[in-house]
């Protein structure tokens, strides 16, 4: 098994940033604490997506921390990042992990069928939710915080908390056994996203 430190896993959100304010959130965050970047970019074109993966490789390069791609494994192989993430209406796993190798994988999982069903195919971790409601992900399904612990303690894979996960609401995932928690806006949209990565390191 891999050895990745999932505790706190920042999803980007480029939109209304300039690519420099968009790479120094990701920078300050990293300084506080965020152990593990994905990259999630629905809207723009290929090559800007691979030029900003360009970019945050740098980043994470230089600070030791893995950079996953969300969904798009040739941009993923393109900048040599650390992995990707895949949904379920994604590429399937087993395929992906063909083309990726030992890179890392991650599948998203909203119940307990979904979440075993990629631990069979190789996934090396799950992204678990939507814990609470999100306006990143509009079609994501909600899991309770029960589901979560069954979740959690049923794998033997880390499992990450995703979905409208904030400074108000994280501390009640400290006792889910889960590995780690993955937020967007709480750090995306901070006017100090050095601060708030520090506020949200709780695991």
């Amino acid at each position: 098994m891999k050895n990745i430190d999932y505790s706190l896993y920042l999803v980007t959100n480029s939109d209304n940033k300039t690519n420099t304010q968009f790479l120094k959130i990701i920078e300050e965050s990293i300084n506080g604490g965020v152990s593990l970047v994905q990259l999630r970019e629905k809207t723009c074109s290929t090559l800007d997506f691979y030029n900003l993966a360009r970019d945050v490789k740098k980043i994470t390069t230089k600070y030791g921390i893995p950079l996953i791609i969300n969904d798009r494994i040739d941009i993923a192989l393109s900048v040599d990042a650390d992995g990707v993430h895949i949904g379920q209406d994604d590429m399937p796993m087993t395929i992906a992990r063909e083309i990726l190798g030992d890179k890392i994988i991650g599948v998203s999982a909203s119940n307990l069928d979904e979440a075993l069903k990629a631990e069979e195919d190789g996934a090396d971790y799950l992204g678990v939710g939507a814990i609470y409601t999100t306006n990143t992900k509009n079609d994501a399904k909600s899991v309770s915080i029960d589901e979560l612990k069954i979740i959690s303690k049923t794998v033997n894979i880390p499992v990450v908390a995703i979905g409208g996960i904030n400074h108000n609401n994280a501390n009640e995932l400290i006792n889910t056994q889960i590995d780690g928690i993955s937020v967007v806006s709480a750090i995306m949209n901070s006017k100090n996203p050095l601060e708030s990565a520090k506020r949200l390191k709780i695991f």
